[in-house]
């Protein structure tokens, strides 16, 4: 099978769960053309002796956390391979992952990007997403996130975008778009991505027997300041420099009001300051 992918793995402080990862990167029945981690400065010793302890993985060590949307930009361009494959670290796939993402892309030359089926890893009877959606004023969420998964009924189809944590982009296509908006820093920017793709005219395609149990939230913490304030903001600001301008008058009241409910919701559990 043709189908040239680098896998790309941003660390940061990600502890035991970088080498699960890899070590599930490395059993892949497609292995991947190469194996790049990039290390944004981690301090608990994930990184140490990486390349010791797996032989042929190439480490980026940038010296500074540069945040998961410029990690990935620095890796894009570091490969040469026709696909660039998102794992985050606390993502593991199973050993036909790639296998049945690149059987996808040969056969669906249209689209530019694929989404993996996330089972939850604390209760794998459970989802953790199956692609990404996008409403009009500005939300995004992850299909069937915390569904069981015997109910779910999401087959092979187009989405508006693949969540990061586990996906594959056509290397051209990524950077055609410049990549991840390095702003951003983490939280939101595989949205920001897709909608720029699909502007460009690019399409999504959901693979289900893609299959990837992934932790979630294991290194920045769900709930969290960081997360409500990197998330939120980062959702005003997809909606805002992406949105085409006759749309993004036509939805401004509803962007509105999600920003309102948001920051009801966020005060009321105690995270005003972050959502302020």
């Amino acid at each position: 099978m043709s189908f040239r992918a680098a896998v790309v793995i941003v660390n940061w402080n990600a502890g035991a769960m970088l080498g699960r990862c890899l070590d599930a990167v490395r059993s892949q029945t497609l292995p991947p053309s190469e194996i790049v981690v990039v290390d944004n400065a981690s301090d608990d010793g994930s990184a140490e002796g990486l390349e010791a302890r797996y032989p042929g993985v190439r480490v980026l060590r940038p010296g500074r956390n540069l945040g998961f949307a410029a990690a990935n930009n620095l890796a894009a361009t570091a490969v040469r391979a026709e696909w660039l494959a998102l794992v985050n670290p606390d993502a593991f796939p199973e050993r036909d992952w790639l296998e049945r993402l690149a059987a996808a892309a040969q056969a669906h030359p249209g689209y530019a990007f694929f989404a993996s089926r996330l089972v939850s890893e604390r209760d794998p009877e459970r989802l953790d997403g199956t692609g990404d959606l996008y409403s009009a004023a500005g939300v995004a969420w992850r299909r069937d996130h915390g569904r069981r998964a015997a109910r779910s009924r999401a087959g092979a189809s187009e989405v508006f975008s693949a969540c990061a944590a586990a996906a594959v982009y056509r290397r051209d296509a990524f950077l055609e778009v410049d990549g991840f908006d390095e702003a951003y820093f983490c939280f939101f920017e595989d949205v920001d991505l897709a909608f720029r793709l699909r502007l460009a005219g690019h399409r999504c395609r959901y693979v289900p027997d893609a299959v990837v149990r992934h932790v979630g939230s294991a290194v920045t913490g769900r709930g969290s300041d960081f997360a409500v304030y990197h998330g939120h903001r980062n959702l005003v600001w997809t909606w805002a420099k992406d949105m085409p301008w006759p749309l993004l008058f036509a939805y401004l009241p509803a962007h509105l009001l999600v920003n309102l409910v948001s920051l009801a919701y966020f005060t009321a559990r105690g995270r005003g300051g972050a959502i302020l």
